[in-house]
């Protein structure tokens, strides 16, 4: 295992430097000259190549990526164009931390409660109640996250009032207040994924439980609870746990629809304003900490399933 998870690292980091390559060249052909921006349409000629040779665009591309990552690796990830040269590292940290608040909620929603909707529906096959839970969540699936998100600030913020239909925070809000500012959100984030849950905890205990190692169990003798327990929902969890670990990622940078409609101060907005001011530094920066968890959770996903399956040997 610990080979594994060493070659499993590797692949990141290899990842990860390739990424950096793309985000950075990919930033760098977007249109419009990033002086001309921060000055002004109307800045002078000189001024406008004298603050190019100040922020180093006029050395050779390779030149500027090689010094951009080499600071980045340090820590130093530049200054924001966009906010009177505010250093990017402390601005994005302080995104990731709200999303990662966001993102618990919503992982704590709907990872149990995908589960043990799954299983409900699984235990009582073809039963009504299984009809309701499949149909529900192939609805879910099949609305956008700000469809969901207008609805929920429709009946529980204007018609029944019992939560703000803005999650605006300030950095001095303490967990107790940002709390009924993140129910929302939490949810409209949570019901896409609450839905993938349920269905595949469902597909896959439904399979487990019609297989050769689950009738053999029972003729052992034991109890249907035994079986459950003991066989069942280990081999039936090993999916929804891969598919759990993953989600982590798009959860701390995927939520840009969610953040944007309840104008919640997440590192997906973040992104959305720095694309829109051609904030280079802060969409590099930004982009690649994205990337970063996308990876890291993949290899978490990797890993977790090698551990509960031991059929399967890594080598």
């Amino acid at each position: 295992m610990l080979k594994y998870c060493l070659k499993r690292l590797g692949f990141v980091l290899l990842t990860l430097l390739l990424s950096s390559m793309v985000i950075f060249f990919a930033t760098q052909i977007l249109p419009g000259d990033v002086a001309q921006l921060i000055l002004g349409r109307f800045a002078r000629p000189e001024a406008v190549a004298a603050l190019r040779e100040e922020l180093g665009l006029n050395e050779p591309v390779v030149v500027q990526y090689l010094k951009w990552l080499f600071n980045f690796v340090q820590g130093d990830w530049g200054l924001s164009l966009s906010t009177n040269n505010s250093p990017v590292a402390p601005l994005v940290w302080g995104r990731l931390k709200n999303s990662a608040i966001l993102g618990a909620l919503a992982f704590i929603i709907y990872v149990p409660g995908g589960i043990l909707l799954g299983l409900w529906a699984a235990l009582r096959r073809n039963k009504p109640v299984d009809h309701v839970i499949s149909v529900g969540s192939l609805s879910l699936i099949g609305l956008p996250e700000f469809v969901t998100g207008v609805i929920l600030i429709a009946v529980f913020s204007l018609e029944l009032n019992w939560l703000p239909p803005s999650s605006s925070i300030s950095p001095s809000d303490g967990l107790y207040r940002m709390l009924p500012k993140l129910i929302l959100p939490a949810v409209t984030a949570a019901l896409v994924s609450l839905a993938y849950i349920t269905r595949m905890t469902r597909a896959s205990t439904v399979e487990a439980l019609y297989s050769d190692y689950v009738r053999t169990a029972y003729l052992k003798g034991l109890s249907p609870r035994q079986v459950l327990f003991r066989h069942v929902l280990r081999n039936a969890l090993m999916p929804t746990v891969t598919v759990a670990a993953i989600s982590i990622g798009w959860l701390m940078g995927g939520l840009v629809v969610t953040e944007s409609l309840f104008s919640y101060p997440g590192l997906g907005r973040l992104l959305l304003f720095a694309i829109q001011r051609r904030d280079l530094p802060l969409i590099q920066a930004t982009t690649l900490l994205m990337t970063a968890i996308f990876c890291l959770s993949n290899m978490l996903a990797d890993v977790l399933y090698a551990y509960l399956n031991p059929r399967i040997r890594y080598q």
